[in-house]
């Protein structure tokens, strides 16, 4: 089991086109994720479900806890933390 903690940085927050590379970030990897938007307090919810990520609400600076737990639990957290470090691919 792993434990990511991070500030999302990307000016739509965990919505739209970065929602949809966090899940399919999440897919690719034998792990069971679950996401909470500390900021907010709400959550946890699955990392592999879009519908419930964006019940979180999570919006640009807000903290997020993201907990990996099977064989590629620490896979998954580094390739998130990657993908959120880079602003989801945008500049």
């Amino acid at each position: 089991m792993g434990i990511l903690r991070t500030t999302i940085q990307h000016e739509a927050g965990l919505h739209a086109r970065p929602l949809a590379q966090f899940v399919k970030t999440v897919r690719a990897y034998d792990a069971e994720v679950q996401v909470t938007n500390l900021t907010r307090g709400k959550g946890p919810v699955p990392g592999a479900s879009p519908v419930k990520l964006l019940l979180l609400a999570v919006l640009k600076d807000h903290v997020v806890e993201i907990q990996a737990d099977g064989p590629q639990a620490q896979e998954v957290l580094q390739a998130l933390q990657t993908l959120i470090h880079e602003n989801f691919g945008e500049h």
